[in-house]
């Protein structure tokens, strides 16, 4: 579906200091935007910006960066960002160039929310930002270690991701098949996930953490 283009959004990308225009500027040097040194987690496919946004305000010794890739939709997510001081940052980029923003170890966490679950056909499944291939990309970010911390309404793109954790020999943990019905508590609902979960549909989630062998 076209996204129409908003008429304040080239104001918009122009004016706001949240939206970080040349990333590769600061591989390795991520510190030096946030002036601190504390961890990095990443969201991948962040739509208009309310679940970094508010876990910035929540978790101030955390920084976050906020990833999207349609421009139009980003504008939302910057314009939002004005209303707080909490550290987040902004970048419109696609996912396959993340190791060009950041050094190995630099990324401590991703979010991946609600992401396209490409269910029409096999060959699609590569694009699923599950697959062993996105796995293996996100390997490299974190070095050492790191964990994806992952929400779906999909139940087939939950198993499919769950058995490709599995594979890659990542370690599977709260994993949760009615999100809004478990025990688990401080869950940030992103603007999709209120949407359907208000509509009773039931949220898959799980956390999956990499250790280097």
């Amino acid at each position: 579906m076209r996204i129409r283009k908003k008429i304040w959004a080239d104001e918009e990308l122009k004016t706001n200091e949240r939206l970080v225009e040349n990333p590769k500027i600061y591989k390795g040097r991520w510190h030096e935007y946030f002036k601190n040194d504390n961890p990095i987690h990443l969201e991948i496919g962040c739509g208009k910006g309310r679940f970094s946004t508010t876990m910035a305000n929540q978790n101030p010794n955390v920084n976050y960066i906020a990833m999207e890739r349609q421009t139009q939709v980003m504008v939302t997510a910057l314009k939002k960002a004005r209303e707080t001081n909490a550290p987040v940052g902004f970048i419109i980029e696609d996912v396959a160039n993340l190791p060009e923003y950041f050094e190995a170890g630099e990324v401590k966490r991703l979010y991946i929310n609600f992401c396209d679950p490409w269910p029409r056909k096999k060959k699609w499944a590569k694009r699923r930002l599950t697959h062993a291939n996105f796995l293996a990309l996100y390997e490299t970010l974190f070095g050492a270690e790191g964990e994806v911390f992952f929400k779906t309404d999909n139940k087939i793109l939950f198993e499919f991701s769950l058995n490709e954790f599995s594979n890659q020999g990542w370690r599977l943990q709260n994993i949760s098949l009615d999100l809004h019905k478990s025990d688990y508590e401080g869950n940030v609902m992103t603007e999709y996930e209120q949407k359907f979960s208000g509509n009773g549909f039931p949220i898959y989630r799980c956390e999956a953490k990499f250790t280097k062998s």
